[in-house]
């Protein structure tokens, strides 16, 4: 009988993580005594709270501990204490979260499964990636305690990543919500954009008629010399200066606007609403305008479209809710073809018809039109994403020639070592695993040896580099379980042919 031995899961540096404490702590201490002493200073307050932050954090970290024994779960955090029996415990899995920051890391966590479905995630082990030694030392041994002393409701390590039905779709759905509102807030500034661009359109010059009250919005002509010119980088302001400050000191243009006057030139400023409009000279005409409604509606609209994508993957991860949790869910890119092709009609409409979209015969045609297409391109996406079946693969029945399949092992094997190999080669010659699409250094595949189990969809358990839309067949390899995967109907001809190869085989014995 195996020996199942107590689990503890302590943080690894605790010395160093307490020197860390300990120096943020007097950082913080000494931060907030100079901004005391000093008086109010904000970026002093601001280094203060941020080492306070970072101080808590890593005592978190330093007093986490996870313990297990045949009585239970035990974790204890600075702030929190959880116990829990393995009777009430129904799986033990790992969750994979990748990192905003860093490209390419991700962290691992363990996440215990209760029976009435709710999960909590441990505060250890804790590691970057699943193949961490102390992590998966850590994991067996308390899945071993669960087997031991539980009922574990899984008879395989459940692995949930971003890419898997048991992602949560909460950071999708915030994300939305945030640039929908994004949106609206965009939006909420279209109709004084419009009357600011219609009075702007309808202002006259201004005549020693106009009324007092009338003067801001009419459009008066200034005088004015160029005294010099600042000219700055593309990515800020450039300037013009104008001789003793009439009729202002100076005014904010783009860099050919600088560029194009020199001083000395007498210009003409155009006003409105207090605000230069145009500077008119010999050599160079620059204009402001107003801000074009059109304009602001597409930003609104952008915000729309790119709101859609996080919408996608909610509605994605809710579809998916009867998926088992480590089932890799179909991708969301057939959604970005929706998104662009509504962005082809929706862009031009917004900009055209910024306020006028229920008003106008041929707006309202050219949504109608649009919105048909936006459905026709949802629906083909929608059949694209649906979740399918193994079983769904259709074989041709006969190879034309040798072949070489994308597809590859997933398990260090004596034919597959390390896995190295990338495809399987069929035809001319018996099945073999091949580095490539080539029978250089491909080595032979013992069908013999290989019984098919069954075939599934991907996993998180399965790695990132298997991908979204293909299948898993898991074999026994002379009593242990070898994973191949390839795209579903490439693996539907390689299982037959390897069970074609291993029936001649039994022929000739």
């Amino acid at each position: 009988m195996t020996e199942v031995r107590d689990v503890i899961c302590r943080p690894g540096s605790p010395r160093a993580l307490w020197f860390f404490a300990t120096c943020t702590a007097a950082g913080a201490v000494a931060a907030a005594g100079w901004a005391v002493y000093r008086g109010p200073y904000v970026p002093w307050l601001t280094v203060a709270a941020s080492l306070v932050l970072i101080g808590l954090l890593t005592v978190h970290l330093v007093t986490a501990r996870v313990d297990a024994d045949a009585r239970g779960l035990r974790s204890r955090t600075l702030l929190r204490r959880w116990s829990v029996s393995w009777d009430e415990v129904a799986d033990v899995r790992v969750r994979l979260r990748r990192s905003n920051f860093a490209r390419g890391q991700e962290s691992c966590r363990v996440g215990v499964v209760l029976r009435d479905g709710r999960e909590r995630v441990l505060p250890l082990p804790l590691g970057r990636s699943l193949p961490d030694p102390e992590v998966q030392e850590k994991l067996t041994a308390l899945r071993a305690l669960h087997s031991h002393h539980g009922v574990p409701v899984s008879d395989h390590l459940v692995v949930v990543s971003g890419r898997t039905a048991g992602r949560g779709w909460a950071g999708s759905t915030a994300l939305c919500v945030l640039l929908l509102v994004c949106a609206g807030a965009v939006g909420w500034f279209v109709p004084g954009a419009a009357a600011t661009e219609r009075a702007w359109h309808a202002a006259k010059p201004c005549t020693e008629a106009t009324p007092a009250t009338q003067v801001r919005e009419c459009v008066d002509t200034l005088p004015a010399v160029i005294e010099r010119t600042d000219v700055n980088e593309a990515r800020h302001d450039s300037w013009l200066y104008f001789t003793d400050g009439r009729p202002l000191t100076r005014l904010p243009v783009s860099r050919e606007a600088a560029e194009g006057f020199r001083p000395g030139d007498r210009v003409r400023l155009t006003v409105w609403r207090d605000e230069v409009m145009a500077v008119s000279g010999a050599h160079y005409v620059w204009h402001d305008g107003v801000t074009h409604t059109g304009g602001v509606a597409d930003i609104a609209a952008l915000f729309v479209l790119a709101a859609g994508y996080p919408a996608a993957l909610t509605l994605l991860t809710l579809r998916g809710r009867r998926l088992p949790a480590d089932e890799v869910l179909p991708s969301a890119g057939p959604f970005t073809f929706v998104l662009a092709g509504t962005a082809l009609w929706l862009l031009p409409l917004c900009y055209l018809y910024p306020t006028r979209l229920l008003s106008s015969l041929v707006a309202i045609a050219w949504g109608v039109a649009g919105v048909l297409a936006t459905s026709a391109l949802f629906t083909r996406a929608w059949r694209a994403t649906r979740p399918r079946t193994p079983q769904q693969v259709a074989v041709d029945d006969e190879l034309a020639g040798e072949v070489f399949l994308a597809a590859r092992f997933l398990d260090h094997t004596d034919y597959n070592p390390h896995g190295y190999g990338t495809h399987i080669a069929l035809g001319d010659g018996p099945p073999a695993v091949a580095p490539g699409p080539g029978r250089f250094a491909a080595r032979r595949i013992p069908v013999e040896r290989l019984t098919v189990r069954n075939v599934r969809r991907a996993h998180g358990g399965d790695g990132e580099t298997v991908p979204r839309h293909w299948n898993v067949a898991e074999l026994d390899d002379g009593g242990r379980r070898v994973r191949l995967a390839a795209a579903p109907a490439d693996l539907a001809r390689i299982l037959r042919e390897l069970a074609s190869e291993r029936h001649l085989a039994g022929e000739r014995d």
